[in-house]
């Protein structure tokens, strides 16, 4: 009997797009030369399926949705503030939840930290990609209480299943996506196939034992999550580790959340002992200098339901090099050659040959449109070489007219600010409408124009 030939497909590496021959361009992303021939196995015809009996009665139903009851099962809460935070209030239990990063940047590491710090559950630590004594030697260093976790190194998805079904853990982690393969598929671990597949086994593991399931993912070059771009619409959380590996200071961003918000974000610091947790990222944001210096200025910004205050610092000087340069660091390179039209048409401000650099401190990245203000205010400071007390922060878009705009959530603003020691901020006029926040030690400044800011913010005390 001849053998069966091998079933062959394309798969576009950057979206997962399948075709039966190769094509250079992927109709679905429209990237060009990404795909790779992979093997298919099917072990049983698709019409095979439809003949067994077992398969076909199903033990789910259709509901009304008048009859399907809701219970509030409670969420599994780790002793890390920051991580509840951009989960939305705790581990959802049955939530399948990515996290990605560069490599090196603390993955591994929070996870870990975080299996750590629970106590009571029992939770199963998965890896393909380190041993077991290097797992114990970073828990060591993280933690020195003994905790309820277990460690597996396999990579085969069937091989996991069976010590998931004999352990029963509460919570499991896989360290990472891209080392497991299932025997379903033939190509090699790592592929948009397997990576698909291992997803989907997993997916359907965490939604019928209610087990909350931690996938590590790699990202490519371009920053993006490696594989298929289904693996994350099938999952119900991701999360991104962010963060200069030359640099302390780490965020852990939400990009996707079924169970909160979107905007939320998280501020780590790492050190010899592992990541600590910022619970109040404004101070961290905020430089301690010395003695003042022009170009700097204070603007406040929301991260989801978290009010921030970020210094801006600008530097503006004359071009000896032909074109001017325009460099952004952690702010909207458009945004800024927006602002630097309105402050020429509008405030008279000859910047067409003047090199300007704009950098937000902390290595975070903003895109509040509430930082306008404080961004035209450092230009203007350090373009006339005059000093912003420190003292004074700011809170307000600025239109392409030169208006001051109002800006969401204007009470939390001015609250945190408060909290921070500031005496002055800085609003639009059309804020007060909304203002419902009382201040006892901060003075409400309001302002129709970005002119009227730029006259008065000197003429004070």
């Amino acid at each position: 009997m001849a053998k069966a030939k091998a079933k062959t497909s394309f798969f576009c590496q950057s979206c997962g797009h399948s075709t039966p021959k190769w094509l250079g361009k992927c109709p679905s992303c429209e990237e060009w030369n990404t795909f790779v021939e992979e093997l298919i196995e099917t072990n049983t015809h698709p019409a095979e399926v439809w003949k067994d009996k077992s398969r076909t009665k199903s033990q789910v139903k259709p509901k009304l949705l008048a009859e399907v009851t809701f219970e509030n099962t409670p969420k599994l809460i780790c002793s890390d503030p920051e991580f509840n935070r951009v989960l939305g209030g705790g581990i959802v239990p049955g939530s399948l939840v990515l996290i990605g990063g560069e490599p090196g940047i603390g993955k591994s590491t929070l996870l870990l930290q975080v299996a750590l710090s629970l106590q009571g559950p029992k939770v199963l630590y998965v890896t393909g990609e380190e041993s077991e004594q290097q797992i114990k030697l970073r828990a060591d260093r993280l933690s020195t209480k003994p905790a309820n976790l277990y460690i597996l190194t396999e990579t085969n998805t069937q091989q996991i299943f069976k010590h998931l079904i004999d352990l029963e853990p509460d919570l499991i982690i896989i360290d990472s996506i891209q080392t497991l393969y299932s025997d379903q598929i033939e190509s090699g671990p790592g592929s948009v196939s397997q990576i698909r597949e291992c997803a989907l086994e997993l997916m359907r593991f965490a939604k019928e034992s209610a087990t909350p399931i931690f996938l590590v993912g790699h990202i490519t070059k371009e920053g993006s999550i490696a594989g298929p771009k289904v693996l994350e619409h099938l999952v119900d959380t991701v999360l991104q580790f962010e963060g200069d590996r030359h640099l302390i200071y780490r965020i852990l961003r939400t990009t996707k959340n079924r169970f909160g918000s979107t905007s939320e974000l998280g501020i780590y610091e790492m050190l010899g002992s592992g990541l600590r947790p910022v619970t109040n990222p404004s101070e961290i944001l905020l430089s301690q200098r010395d003695e003042a210096s022009s170009g700097i200025a204070i603007g406040t910004l929301l991260e989801g339901n978290r009010p921030l205050l970020v210094e801006i610092q600008s530097l503006v000087t004359t071009s000896n090099y032909g074109m001017a340069q325009r460099t952004a660091t952690g702010y909207d390179s458009k945004r800024l050659n927006m602002l630097l039209a309105v402050l020429e048409k509008r405030g008279g401000y000859k910047l067409g040959t003047q090199d300007v650099f704009v950098n937000i401190t902390g290595g975070i990245r903003v895109d509040d449109p509430a930082l306008d203000l404080a961004t035209c205010l450092s230009m203007v400071s350090s373009y006339e070489d005059k000093i912003i007390d420190s003292s004074i922060c700011f809170a307000a878009e600025v239109g392409l007219g030169g208006e001051l705009r109002s800006v969401t959530r204007i009470d939390q603003r001015i609250a945190e600010a408060e909290k921070l020691g500031f005496k002055q901020i800085w609003i639009s006029k059309y804020n007060l409408k909304g203002l419902n926040y009382k201040p006892k030690e901060i003075k409400i400044q309001t302002a129709a124009t970005l002119l009227d800011v730029i006259m008065n913010i000197w003429r004070q005390k």
